[in-house]
Parts: C-alpha cells; structure tokens; sequence
C-alpha cells in the first residue's frame, strides 16, 4: 500500500494497516520528507519513499491523502507509474472534486478507481497524531462507479473493516450533500463563531467564561485550515445551499427573539431536541443508515418458570398514534397522559414535529400538543420516515392527500416490504395523487394540492387502518365519506373524533364523516395495550402455579378478541374494577393457571384479536385438542407472514402444525423443546416465543429482535419482573 500524503488520516491509516497486518508493506510519500522520515520513526510505516515514483511503483493499493485541491497535481505526478491492476482511492471529504481530478488526469474513472472518505478525525494534524484506531468503530463511505469492479470494491472494503470502521456505500453526489450539511456546515460555523468572538472588545473573558458546550462545539475550529479550505472551495455548491437553508432559518429565530415571538421560539426548540433524540434512536448509531434492523437484539431464554406479580404494561400503540395525529390537528393545546414511548409512536410524533407542530416530551408517558387546527400543518422538509409501523404510514396517507404540499411517507426495510395499495386505491378514488413503488409498497410519494371528494367504500377485508385512512381524508373531502367493514374492526379513530367534538356517524357496520369540521383540544389518558398485556394473559394462562394482576388494560370492544377466546379455552380471567376513560373502557385482569383446551375460533372473534394471534398459537400448543383457525388472511401481510413464521418458529422447537392459505391448524399437547427461531425482525412473533419459554423443555434462542422496542419498550425488563427467564444480547 502507497499512502500518499502522511497527515492525520494518512498516518490514521498507515498505521492502523500495518498494526492488523492488512498489507505486506505500507510505503508513504509526502511533499514534506521529515514527516515521512518521522513515520518510519514512530514505525506507522515500512519505508519511506523519496519520490511519489518510488511510492507508488508496483503499489497494489494507492491513497491519496493530501488537501483536496491538491489531488489532481498528485495524480498527474503519479499517473505514468502506476500499475495497472493498482487499486487507486482517496481519504477526502469531498468526492466530486476528486472524480473531477481523475477524469482531469485519466480521461476516465476506470473500475479500479474507488473514492473514498472516512468518518473520522480529530482536531489534532500532522504524522504525529496518527492513531491506528483513529477508525475503529467509525464510518467509511465509499462512493464507487457503476464499473467498478466487484472484487475491488470488496477487498478496499476488507482492508477498512481491517482497521475496525464500518463501511458504506453511496452516490458521489449524494455523499456531497450529505456532509455539506453535516460535516462542512459545523466545521464553517464553528470557524466563524470563533473568529466573530475573538474580534469582540471583551474577547479574553469570553473565552475565559466560555461553558462547555462552547468548547465542545468549537474544538472543532482548531481543525487544518488549509484542508478546511480546500473542503469548502471543492464542495462549493452543496455548502451553498446548505448555509442559504441555515441563514435562512436563523434568519427567522432572530425575528422571533427581537418580536417576543415564543410560539416559534418553543416549536423549533423542541423539535430540534426531538430530532435528535428520536434520530439517534431510530438510527440505532448507525449514521447515514435509515435501517434499525442494523442492531442485531436476540433473546436467551431458558426453560419454566411462573408468572406472577402485579403490573401495568405501556400505553396503547393504536391511541398512542390517534392522539398525536388529532392533536396535531386541533385547536388548542391537547394533553395525553401514558403515551406509548416506542419507535413507533415516537416515529409519528416526529413527523408531526417536521410538520411544524409543537410537541413537549414524551416525558414519562405525558406529552403537550400544541395542536395547528385542520389546515395548519405546514410542508416537511424531507420525507416523513415512520420506521416499522403500518399504522402511521396508512393513517398519514389519508391526512395528507388533501394537503397542500407535497409529502413522500418512508420506513425501515419491513415496511417497505408491506402494501399499501389497499389505502392508495381509495385514496385515488377520492382524487388524490399517489404513487407507490412496485406491487403497491412503499415509499408513498402524495401530490399536493388535490381537492378529495368523498366516497362510499365497501371494503374487501375488515382492516382498522383502511377504515381510520379513509375517515381521516374525510376530514378534508367534500361531502360525504362512509366505510362499511366486512366484520368489526378496531373503533379508536371514531371514538377519538368523537372525543376531538368531530361528530362520527355510526349505523351498523358504517362510519361516516362530513368534511369541513373542525377539532377541538381535549385531554386523554391512553390505555395500557391489551396488544401488549396479551402475551402475559397466555403467559400465566400456561405457565403452572401463576397469578398475574394486570392495570388499566384497554377494553374497547372490538379489541377484547383475545380475551373472548382465551376464555373460549378455559382461561381463568377475571375482569376487575370496569370503568370508562376519555371514551375507551378499561378495567384490571386478574389470570390465573388454566387447563387450556384447543377449539375451533369462531371467525367473528378474528378480527378482534388480529394481532393477538401468534402469541394465541403458543397457546394453542399448551392446549389439549385441536385448534383451527380460518378467515386470518391478513395475518400474511403484518410485519411478517405471521402464519408461515410462526409455523416455522414452532417447527425449530419441534412443534407440527399444518399452515392453509387463511389460517393454521395445531394439534394441542405438544412438547415445546428447545432451539433457534428467527422472528424476521417481527416483534409479536419475537415476544410470542419468549412466553412459549414457560413451557419449554430446553432454552430457546429467538433472533432478530431489535423491533421489539417498535410496540414494547421496556419489554425484557417486565418479562424478567413477571417470571419469565429473559435476557437479551445485542441492546
């Protein structure tokens, strides 16, 4: 490897390459031959080349490591001696500038030139800062051509994994952007404060008060300035928009301070301090990855136990995501109390945030509204990424076909994976413009400006979400919006339009809305989810010897499906101290051990416990006799196929059941015995198997189970308390 250029990165590097032994002779060039003579010192290199020719003659691997502006006279120099099998890259923070460089120099970026560009560094420069760990859990982004060749790229990407970074692929282009805004941008603020404080009259107590957040932020303006100047000349135009955005936006927080202008002042505050929060969450410390799936979480758990105790398990997912949306679009301020604090509530609050709504909190479950009224969201910024859940992105799609701006709705891979044609097709029917990608599936891109006229939809498959995306579009059509439902399905969005003073019609399996009206602020206290308190229902229903008290569990009547059928089994539950909250009954369930006997679910219960089922078929398998279940084929499209996964779940541990295309039957009785269940990143399918542990006769192993967090947080923890012997790997 020749590294040309022996500065921090180029040191960095060198010596990280030749401590792991990732290449047979590290050889560096550098204009200044006392650094190159130092590094063979400190032993970062195996030999120091006088000449660039020496460097990089018979070089398998060549990295350009000096100022930007500086590489195009470095590859004209090293051109006629390079080999022509050489891996030629480059450590800049700019990646056009160095394309240009090439094609400049060799006609052509041929498929052994990859750039590169590491995320790292330090305030510190020259050989002497050279630190082989300098990359260790850090970023490498490599930006190839599309001729490069495969096997290049592969072994560039060794060598840097070699070195401890993670490596990342992207457009040139994109690259730019990307760090214009989050690298350049900082550096150029930072450059500037310095330089505008230290020309004030009272300069050195400035500098002598400072707290440490101004140190912290200006650390970084005692970086190179010679590379800093050749970053911000090469990256000219993607740094230009960025400080246009920037001034433009702290052009607006200076009219708000001189005007007294709060409101403003609160909603950006704490939409900065969300996006931050909610961003590093979502991203799992995976910069520039929009994918939490990159955190591996696998559960551990071993065989038996009891359940027991007295709990109260987080808020309801569903109302959680309605009392966001229709705060938002009140009037007046809206206060929730146990709001489910889980990625996906969170990743809908955020949305709203980048709509120009101001939120406070979450804090501990409590969360301040300050709604905008039906017409006061404003257009976002970027897409609107809503992580793993269908809800939010089906409910979205029906609040943003009327709006005024356009809107693109983005999730994590497994959403993407999910339809959304069932809400897209009726949207249209109503006049909104909505493209998807193939088969129906997201991203959902939403034209705005589209006046919506309402519809009557009789819908093929009873589904929550398609009814609640139509009835919120209603909201802003014209006329009249009804939706008839093949079977009862959840009612919370009538419930809470009713609470918001937005009158809902309602006649036999009908709901309707009149478009035009407008939301009043109320107060709600979010149930805890009978989703959730699901997997302890079964848990203490099987497990010998338990007694659990669960509080506050949400009884809305088209939810209580998996109580109806527990009991159908023989489950011991008693249901304590009913009472209604905000229109949403609730009560505590008292469970107890049961002899569970297998039954034939009635299809009118399916509906109603729909995502309680894959925790159901733990149970089933601790019953005597058989279970059948029919009319389930939504169950395919969740965030798995939650039939086919939790048939192949049962199969690793050893359990038979035979899957059809709208159910699965279970013959009862089965021994539960241990192994390895890959629950395809579904939470529900990961916490129907830590209950099955109860029952087991060796230790399970669930993998994929980083989503868990998306419905559950706090999950393990609580499982632990009850009895369950759960731990997790990966957090």
């Amino acid at each position: 490897m020749a590294v040309i250029g022996l500065g921090l990165i180029g040191g960095s590097l060198a010596a990280a390459v030749r401590a792991n032994r990732l290449a047979g002779e590290v050889v560096a060039a550098d204009k200044r031959f006392d650094d190159v003579l130092t590094g063979l010192e400190l032993g970062i290199i195996d030999e120091a080349a006088e000449t660039l020719e020496q460097a990089v003659r018979g070089a398998d691997l060549v990295v350009v490591a000096v100022p930007v502006r500086a590489t195009e006279a470095v590859l004209q120099e090293i051109k006629p001696y390079l080999s022509a099998d050489a891996v030629l890259t480059d450590v800049g923070s700019t990646k056009a500038s160095f394309v240009s460089a090439v094609q400049s120099v060799f006609g052509e970026v041929g498929p052994h030139v990859i750039p590169g560009h590491p995320i790292a560094g330090s305030e510190k420069s020259g050989v002497r800062a050279a630190n082989p760990d300098l990359f260790a859990n850090h970023k490498i982004i490599l930006t190839p051509a599309d001729n490069t060749e495969p096997n290049r790229l592969a072994r560039l990407s060794a060598l840097w994994e070699g070195c401890g970074a993670t490596v990342l692929t992207m457009s040139v282009a994109y690259h730019d952007e990307v760090l214009a805004a989050t690298s350049h941008l900082p550096h150029l603020i930072a450059f500037s404060l310095v330089d505008t404080l230290a020309g004030e009259d009272e300069n050195m107590d400035i500098f002598r008060y400072a707290a440490g957040g101004f140190r912290d932020f200006t650390r970084i303006a005692a970086s190179d300035p010679v590379m800093w100047h050749d970053i911000f000349l090469s990256n000219q135009q993607a740094v230009l928009r960025v400080i246009d955005h920037f001034t433009r936006d702290l052009g607006q927080l200076r009219t708000a301070i001189a005007q007294q202008d709060s409101a403003t002042l609160l909603r950006v505050f704490s939409r900065a301090k969300a996006a931050r929060e909610h961003f590093s969450k979502m991203l799992s410390g995976q910069a520039y990855v929009t994918d939490m799936s990159q955190n591996q979480v696998t559960f551990q758990l071993k065989p038996g136990g009891s359940v027991t105790g007295d709990i109260r398990v987080p808020g309801d997912k569903s109302i959680s995501h309605r009392s966001i949306m229709l705060g938002a679009l009140a009037d007046g301020i809206t206060e929730v109390k146990g709001f489910l604090e889980g990625e996906d509530s969170l990743a809908t609050l955020q949305a709203f945030r980048d709509m120009g709504v101001t939120i406070e909190g979450p804090d501990n479950g409590f969360v301040r509204i300050h709604g905008v009224g039906i017409d006061g969201l404003q257009a976002p910024r970027g897409p609107l990424y809503l992580g793993n859940s269908g809800t939010a992105m089906r409910l979205f799609a029906g609040l943003l076909a009327a709006q005024g701006f356009d809107s693109e709705l983005t999730g994590d891979e497994s959403l993407s994976r999910r339809p959304m044609g069932r809400v897209a097709d009726p949207l249209r029917a109503m006049g909104a413009v909505i493209d998807t990608a193939e088969g129906g599936r997201p991203p959902m891109k939403i034209r705005g400006g589209q006046p919506l006229t309402g519809i009557h939809y009789e819908m093929p498959v009873a589904s929550a979400q398609v009814k609640s995306c139509l009835l919120l579009a209603g909201l802003y059509a014209g006329g009249v919006t009804s939706v008839t439902e093949p079977a009862p399905t959840r009612d919370h969005t009538e419930r809470m339009l009713d609470g918001f003073g937005y009158h809902v019609h309602r006649k036999g399996a009908t709901a309707s809305v009149s478009g035009g009206g407008r939301l009043a602020a109320t107060a709600i206290d979010v149930p805890a989810d009978i989703s959730s308190a699901a997997f302890f229902l079964v848990a203490a229903s099987i497990a010998p010897d338990s007694d659990l008290t669960l509080r506050h569990v949400g009884m809305n009547p088209t939810r209580v499906g998996v109580i109806n059928i527990l009991r159908l089994m023989g489950a011991n539950i008693e249901i304590l101290n009913e009472r209604e909250i905000g229109g949403e009954p609730v009560a505590d369930l008292r469970v107890r051990s049961a002899e569970l006997t297998g039954i034939d679910i009635p299809e009118d219960q399916v509906p109603l416990a729909i995502d309680e089922f894959p925790v159901l078929f733990i149970a089933a398998t601790c019953a005597t006799g058989e279970t059948v279940l029919r009319g389930a084929e939504e169950l395919r499209v969740k965030e798995s196929d939650r039939i086919q996964v939790m048939a192949d779940g049962l199969a690793a541990v050893g359990v038979e059941s035979t899957v059809t295309p709208d159910g699965i039957v279970i013959q009862g009785g089965q021994e539960i015995a241990g192994g390895t269940v890959d629950s395809h990143g579904d939470h529900r399918i990961a916490m129907s198997f830590a209950v099955a542990s109860l029952r087991a006769t060796g230790p399970i192993q669930v993998t994929d189970c980083a989503n868990v967090a998306t419905s559950f947080p706090g999950f393990v923890e609580l499982a632990r308390q009850t009895g369950i012997q759960i731990a997790a790997e990966g957090v």
